[in-house]
């Protein structure tokens, strides 16, 4: 059975919600000739520009005067270049200034898609049968720049899905860099091969086994200043941005889920965070945590990172290392099996792999499990998000590409005590994109980062043809059935 949402503003198709983002210049210069104009208008002059301003915007977005004031503020080391006293500027003069490096970005206005299901952490006081659960979704707003957005849905006994009503606000969240830095890790990862050995190396050496973020952003800000020539002052700048990828971010209490927006932080994700795959992850104590791996993009290089949270309010996120750690495509398994962490990969962009690890950052040795076979996958096939666990096996969804790059969602099972070993795989498709589902920004894609059991149903969530998300429901017995013979083993 397939459950398709109709469009309406608060359900999955884009909505167009808005955030606010600091708008950066090319260059200092540029930024001092805007502030130095700012500087020089009147008094009566800046509050008569600011204060329609204030009252449009709070309209508009919670706590408009404090994102002024903030993006205000990182402009301090400009304003001290400058030889202006910044704690002399008047508060209406700082918000005119922040306002002039503030624009409004609607993270939702081109597509949202790709979608992973997981259990809400509250399931209190509910009818019986049904479950809350979170989605996460890919949204695309201007430039085609992605990011990480949320939605609250209620399943009832029947397997109907209710998407709950959005807030009005996007919430900002709080950026954290409070990670204490491993040299040994921080300097073998998979992406330092993009910046010069002789950065890395002159850098390292003058760092402690451990160190944090400020003491490596001094660093850093001391060698550019003793290099004149420019192109070494970006491989500079690069090791900088290798550490931005480890940060914390942290959404105010008073948010809707769907007002958290996880939006494009460090350098390596400026050009987008894609496909973001929950997963409710068992601890070995039997305590619960939320992991999800997503792909950070700047343009040219693509970095596996992971993101952690207890409770949607509160995230990290560091990058993922290792040979395996390559490409897109990675999915965390639910638990440790025989004591090790488990990922389902696509290290070379066409083969589907599993790898173990005692550590869940570092990836090596991926073992292929499958490799395109039937002709509706032939081009490739990938994951659709971390494997579900059955009595008889890992329900691992797959997508294939096949002929006119049509993807089409399958199905595989595996061994339960070693997924490396494939017990069943359907021969054709459980999801095609039909009639009404081939049109949009990208043609003839069905895609899923993640689906969740309810009531003997596989609830899968799918984006389609990268423009909006549906859901369908497969009886699970069902596919079992399909996908093995049960009683053989009895």
């Amino acid at each position: 059975m397939r459950l398709t949402i109709e469009r309406k503003d608060e359900k999955v198709y884009p909505d167009a919600k808005r955030v606010i983002a600091r708008y950066f210049f090319n260059g200092d210069e540029r930024a001092k000739q805007l502030i130095q104009q700012v500087i020089e208008i009147s008094d009566p002059k800046v509050f008569s520009i600011i204060s329609p301003i204030l009252q449009e915007y709070s309209k508009r977005h919670r706590n408009i005067t404090k994102v002024l004031y903030r993006h205000c503020d990182r402009l301090k080391s400009i304003f001290a270049d400058m030889d202006i006293n910044y704690e002399r500027l008047s508060a209406y003069r700082k918000l005119l200034i922040g306002s002039f490096f503030t624009h409004e970005y609607s993270i939702e206005s081109a597509a949202f898609f790709n979608p992973s299901m997981v259990e809400d952490p509250d399931q209190s006081e509910l009818e019986e049968g049904q479950k809350r659960v979170i989605m996460s979704f890919r949204a695309v707003g201007e430039g085609h720049i992605s990011s990480i957005a949320f939605r609250k849905a209620l399943l009832d006994k029947d397997h109907n899905i209710s998407v709950l009503p959005v807030g009005n606000y996007v919430g900002e969240a709080e950026i954290i860099h409070s990670t204490p830095y491993e040299k040994r890790i921080f300097f073998d990862n998979a992406f330092s091969g993009q910046i010069e050995a002789q950065v890395l190396k002159e850098v390292e050496e003058q760092l402690d086994d451990y160190f944090d973020y400020n003491i490596l952003k001094k660093l850093i800000l001391d060698k550019k200043k003793a290099y004149v020539d420019e192109s070494m002052h970006l491989e500079y700048e690069k090791v900088l941005w290798l550490a931005d990828s480890y940060y914390e971010i942290a959404f105010s209490l008073d948010t809707d889920i769907s007002d958290r927006v996880i939006f494009p932080i460090s350098e390596f994700e400026r050009k987008g965070i894609e496909d973001a795959r929950f997963v409710r992850f068992t601890e070995d104590d039997g305590s619960l945590v939320y992991f999800a791996t997503y792909t950070a993009y700047d343009g040219e290089i693509i970095v596996p990172k992971l993101l952690k949270t207890h409770d949607f309010y509160n995230f990290n996120i560091m990058p993922l290392y290792g040979t395996g750690a390559q490409n897109k495509n990675l999915a965390l398994f639910p638990r440790k099996i025989n004591g090790k962490f488990v990922m389902a990969s696509r290290n070379d962009g066409r083969n589907n792999y599993i790898m173990y690890s005692d550590n869940i950052n570092l990836w090596e040795n991926p073992v292929m499990i499958q490799q395109p076979k039937y002709p509706w996958e032939l081009v490739q096939v990938g994951n659709c998000g971390s494997p579900i666990e059955t009595e008889y096996g890992w329900l691992l969804l797959t997508h294939g590409v096949g002929p006119m790059r049509r993807y089409c969602i399958g199905v595989s099972l595996l061994k339960l005590d070693d997924p490396t070993v494939e017990i069943g795989h359907l021969e054709e498709p459980l999801l095609i994109p039909n009639k009404e589902e081939r049109e949009g920004y990208v043609p003839n894609v069905l895609y899923s980062c993640g689906s969740i059991i309810h009531n003997g149903e596989l609830i899968i969530p799918y984006g389609l043809s990268d423009y909006c998300s549906s859901f369908a429901s497969v009886n699970l017995n069902a596919l079992l059935d399909k996908l093995y013979n049960k009683s053989s083993e009895r």
